[in-house]
């Protein structure tokens, strides 16, 4: 029932307000919510504090009014709502210590993911550096949100869009890194483990969404068969 706040990067996104639960760490991924509560019982007037959910707003994007309520004020009024599950509907702020970038690609259905030791060109027209203008700062950006690398395997993971089963594109070194805990959860959704994870795309299977499109197409991703994500 308690959130922890991590406002440690304020000092250059003042906007920005990190929101620590169990099941979404800090966007940097360095703090998960063990470590906030033990920061805050070290230092309890520290940079993590606990933020106790109160009543439920919005159960699909998970929000709650005390979580809004802090937010708010710790963005200085500028940030009213901030969604947990969501990357389309209030989604979280960051500020530029986010390890991974995931962004829509409209015409797929899904969306693609980068890290940040990824330099070259995305599906979604754009480099690492040039999308972490676009995300950092402070800035609520529907359809774009910074996060760890340990989120993508979250039960959690933007859970209001379909998870994981919207991820379309992924660098290999990053499908490499998360593969393990990427495959338990896959086999948790019944999506086939290893067989899910050769359906997203990477660098050497497409290097734009025209190709994405293609590649998860002729492999039968099921992001195919979901909504459109707007």
């Amino acid at each position: 029932e308690t959130f922890y706040s991590c406002t440690l990067c304020q000092s250059f996104a003042p906007n920005h307000v990190c929101i620590v639960s169990p099941e979404r760490p800090g966007l940097c991924g360095a703090y998960s919510w063990l470590d906030c509560r033990a920061a805050f019982e070290i230092t309890p007037s520290g940079p993590n504090q606990p933020i106790s959910k109160g009543n439920c707003v919005e159960s699909t994007v998970g929000q709650w009014d005390r979580i809004n309520a802090f937010v708010l004020k710790g963005s200085g009024g500028n940030i009213e709502r901030m969604s947990q599950y969501s990357m389309i509907v209030d989604p979280m702020t960051s500020c530029g210590c986010f390890e991974c970038i995931a962004a829509v690609l409209p015409s797929t259905g899904g969306i693609m993911i980068v890290n940040r030791e990824y330099a070259e060109m995305t599906p979604c027209g754009m480099k690492f550096s040039t999308l972490a203008g676009t995300v950092g700062g402070g800035q609520q950006t529907p359809g774009f949100i910074g996060h760890s690398k340990h989120y993508i395997g979250s039960r959690k993971f933007i859970a209001a869009e379909g998870g994981i089963r919207r991820i379309v594109w992924m660098p290999t070194i990053l499908k490499e890194e998360v593969k393990d805990v990427f495959i338990r959860r896959a086999e948790e959704l019944e999506l086939g483990g290893h067989d899910f994870l050769a359906k997203i795309a990477d660098e050497t299977t497409a290097t734009t969404e025209e190709e994405v499109l293609e590649f998860i197409t002729k492999n039968n991703h099921p992001v195919i068969a979901l909504e459109p994500m707007f």
